[in-house]
């Protein structure tokens, strides 16, 4: 079956000189039609979408108590974080080949710092991660995470990339601060009290948005780069003569400021990595909190990683066509797959939580990158910023959102292949879509999405459509919602 590899917002490139043959042949560049030049500007864009989490992760799992009382600190965080990105998505770009980044998950961050470590040492929680991490790989060794990948309905994973595309903007808006929580409501637009923008950071988010914008529909290569490149100057030039500050000053808030980084140029520019919590993982926690609490704990983390990480791959996959026609397959998809498991564990051994394949990747492939190479230059980035951590910094959230808003509405495109006159597949399919980004979860919205899908092609007296294994999956997420009234009937905390 022949595979699509080329997206029509992207023009084809003349192919390499021969000097660069080895490369091109090893990475499929040409096959794939791309370039070396656009996999380094698509490497330099995923990087730039996602080089926040150094600096995120670190206030997450960095400043969260354990048990004990202790926490790990900023510096030994960000330190593993960044390395244990750099090391995952160059692997992920040699043996998977794609154009897909690996960092610590934000969510299942939160999870390992709020659910996990609290109930342990961190030593202990991090543990959990690492045995999370062996039994994903050992699903992947068995074939059965790919033939559940294998298993989904076409319109389900058209329905999942679609849903990630929403995700995906909704972080833009919310990390840009056009969208934020209000008092009464969920969401509100602006940081005013009746809904009106105003700060000037919010100014440059919207320029971004209306910069990048333009850049990708006109086409223009590397539209999304240099749209987070402009919007980063712009917001330097703002900060420096307007002075907005950070959202928080002395502990009270600031709805005004800057969300995450305050764009000043750092100093120094260069810092010695804190790697010493590399290797600091205890099995202990069986015994500390008992079988059962252990044994639900791993379990969540398990469910979340295997379908968080496969309805990206899906949505990756569809985005940069190198999903087969009927959206069953990709190239390497084991290879990709086993390369996520062992990121799960190294996330733990590193003790930067469970890693990930990135949804913020989408940006790169918008911008052109089809293979590992783009992964490659952007895990060598990670590399840098090991030293550069400061300069990392640099890029405020709302220079590196609009990029994410407008390749999610990239993304959205993919509900053409939905067919919603069929009500049997409207529903799981806007559930998939509307779930992930209204629970920020993209793991809610596919197990919303396979657990309708099972019940209603059941109601209709399709049941033998059902493939086995989705009913295993669908049973497997109904375990998983109902995850607090398991604890309650067998007694665990």
């Amino acid at each position: 079956m022949s595979v699509s590899t080329q997206d029509p917002a992207v023009p084809v490139e003349p192919a390499e000189p021969a000097a660069q043959s080895r490369l091109d042949r090893f990475f499929e560049i040409t096959r794939r039609g791309s370039t070396v030049r656009r996999e380094v500007l698509a490497g330099l864009t995923t990087f730039a979408t996602m080089a926040y989490i150094v600096v995120l992760n670190p206030l997450i799992i960095g400043t969260a108590p354990d048990a004990d009382g202790r926490t790990l600190g900023i510096p030994a965080v960000a330190g593993v974080t960044a390395l244990v990105a750099a090391v995952m998505t160059i692997m992920m770009g040699i043996v998977g080949r794609v154009p897909f980044a690996v960092a610590t998950g934000l969510g299942l961050n939160a999870f390992v710092a709020y659910a996990v470590a609290s109930q342990m040492s961190w030593a202990e929680a991090m543990g959990l991660v690492v045995i999370e991490g062996l039994i994903i790989t050992v699903l992947v060794l068995t074939g059965f995470r790919k033939a559940v990948f294998r298993a989904i309905p076409a319109e389900l994973k058209a329905a999942i990339a679609a849903g990630i595309g929403l995700f995906i903007a909704l972080i833009g808006f919310v990390d840009g601060g056009l969208v934020r929580a209000g008092t009464g409501v969920p969401l509100q637009l602006g940081s005013g009290s009746n809904g009106t923008l105003h700060g000037w950071p919010t100014v440059v988010f919207v320029v971004g948005l209306l910069v990048t914008g333009i850049l990708v529909a006109r086409k223009v290569k590397a539209g999304v780069l240099i749209g987070i490149v402009t919007t980063t100057a712009v917001a330097l030039i703002v900060n420096a003569f307007a002075k907005p500050g950070p959202s928080l000053v002395d502990g009270k808030p600031n709805p005004d400021g800057w969300r995450l980084n305050v764009p000043t140029l750092p100093d120094p520019l260069v810092q010695k990595p804190d790697l010493h919590l590399l290797g600091n993982v205890s099995f202990g926690a069986f015994a500390h909190v008992g079988l059962m609490t252990a044994l639900l704990l791993v379990f969540t983390l398990v469910l979340a990683d295997f379908f968080d990480v496969m309805g990206t791959t899906v949505g990756l996959a569809r985005q940069a066509n190198l999903a087969t026609e009927d959206g069953t397959d990709m190239p390497r998809l084991g290879k990709v797959l086993f390369v996520d498991g062992v990121a799960a564990v190294a996330g733990g051994a590193g003790s930067a939580s469970s890693a990930t394949t990135y949804v913020e990747s989408s940006s790169g492939i918008a911008d052109g990158g089809r293979t590992g190479l783009t992964s490659v230059v952007t895990g060598l980035l990670f590399l840098g910023a090991l030293l550069l951590t400061p300069l990392v910094s640099l890029v405020p959230s709302e220079a590196a959102g609009p990029a994410l808003v407008v390749v999610g509405a990239l993304m959205i495109r993919q509900v053409r292949d939905i067919d919603f006159t069929d009500v049997g597949v409207a529903v799981p399919a806007f559930l998939t879509m509307t779930l992930m980004p209204f629970t920020y979860s993209i793991t809610n919205g596919i197990g919303a999405g396979f657990v309708s899908w099972v019940a209603i092609r059941v109601a209709q007296g399709r049941a033998r459509q059902i493939h086995p294994l989705m009913w295993a999956v669908a049973a497997a997420f109904v375990v998983y919602f109902a995850i607090n009234l398991v604890k309650a009937v067998t007694g665990v905390s």
